[in-house]
C-alpha cells in the first residue's frame, strides 16, 4: 500500500499515470470482448441507459484503484461518491458512449482522471476499438499511444469540422443543443456527432476536430479529455469564454484559433 500524501511527487505521478493506463486499457479490453452482449439494459431516464457491463467495468476499476490507493476518493457515474480526506480523487467513467456500445456502434471509451488538491494532473481515455490510448499530464503535454500530439492548425470556422452532442433530457428540455447546432451547421465546413464527449474532445487534441461544444455535461465525462485538449495546445472554456471546470455544464473546446468564432455563434451574434 502506497500512502498518499508522501508519495505524490514527480515519481508518485508517473506510477499513478502508468497505472490508470494500465487499468484503463484492461477495462478497454473487458468490454470490447463483451460487445454485443453488454448484459441488461436499464433505463435512467427516456434515452439515458446503463448496462451490466457498465458496471461490472466501473466495478473492476475501482477495485484495482483500491488495490494501490486504499484511501483516495473515487468519483463515478454509476455509483455514489467513495469520498475521503485525501488530496487524491479519481473521476472515472467506465465506459463513455454507452447507448453506442449498447447498439454495436464502435465509438467508446474508457476515462479514468486524476485529481490532486482539486486540479486534474493526469488523463486517460482508451478507445479499445481503435486501441488508442490517449494520455496527457498536467504541464507534460499528450500523448496518443506515446507519441507527442497538438491541435489543428485551422484557422477560420468555415474551414472547420466540429463534434458536439445533446443532452439526455433533449425531449424534454428546450435547452437541448439544437438551437446551436442549427447555428454551427451553416457556419462550419462539417458537424459530427458521433456519442462520446471524452473521444469527442480528445479528437480535438489530436487535430482530428478542430472545436466542440456541449451541455449538461457532467465531470467524469470531460475530466480526463480536457486534460488531453488543453495539455496539447488547444482551449477549454465555457460558453462565454471564461476558465472551465470539470463541473461546468456548458463546455467550449478548439484549437484556441477558432475559439472567439465559435463564442459568437454560441452567443447567437
Amino acid at each position: 500500500m502506497e500512502t498518499d500524501r508522501q508519495d505524490i511527487d514527480n515519481a508518485g505521478l508517473d506510477r499513478i499515470a502508468e497505472l490508470a493506463a494500465g487499468i484503463a486499457r484492461r477495462t478497454g479490453s473487458l468490454i470490447k470482448d463483451s460487445a454485443g452482449n453488454a448484459g441488461k439494459t436499464f433505463y435512467k431516464g427516456a434515452v439515458d441507459l446503463v448496462t451490466e457491463m457498465d458496471r461490472e467495468a466501473e466495478e473492476l476499476i475501482i477495485s484495482l484503484i483500491q488495490e494501490r490507493y486504499p484511501d483516495h476518493g473515487i468519483l463515478t457515474e454509476e455509483r455514489a461518491e467513495l469520498t475521503s480526506d485525501s488530496v487524491c480523487r479519481w473521476i472515472v467513467d467506465p465506459i463513455d458512449g454507452t447507448t453506442n456500445y449498447s447498439h454495436g456502434f464502435p465509438v467508446y471509451c474508457v476515462s479514468i482522471a486524476f485529481e490532486l488538491e482539486g486540479e486534474v494532473v493526469i488523463g486517460v481515455v482508451y478507445d479499445p476499438t481503435r486501441d488508442e490510448l490517449f494520455t496527457a499530464r498536467k504541464g507534460k503535454g499528450a500523448c496518443l499511444n506515446g507519441d507527442p500530439i497538438s491541435v489543428s492548425k485551422t484557422g477560420t470556422l468555415d474551414r472547420s469540422l466540429l463534434a458536439t452532442g445533446f443532452p439526455y433530457d433533449i425531449r424534454s428540455s428546450k435547452e437541448n443543443n439544437l438551437t446551436e447546432f442549427g447555428r454551427f451547421a451553416v457556419r462550419a465546413q462539417a458537424i459530427r456527432r458521433a456519442g462520446s464527449a471524452a473521444i469527442d474532445l480528445c479528437y480535438v487534441g489530436c487535430g482530428r476536430f478542430d472545436g466542440f461544444w456541449e451541455m449538461k455535461l457532467h465531470a467524469w465525462d470531460i475530466a480526463a479529455a480536457a486534460l488531453v485538449v488543453t495539455e496539447a495546445g488547444g482551449l477549454v472554456t465555457d460558453y462565454e469564454g471564461l476558465p472551465s471546470t470539470i463541473h461546468n455544464k456548458r463546455l467550449l473546446a478548439s484549437n484556441g484559433a477558432i475559439h472567439n468564432e465559435m463564442i459568437i455563434v454560441l452567443k447567437g451574434d
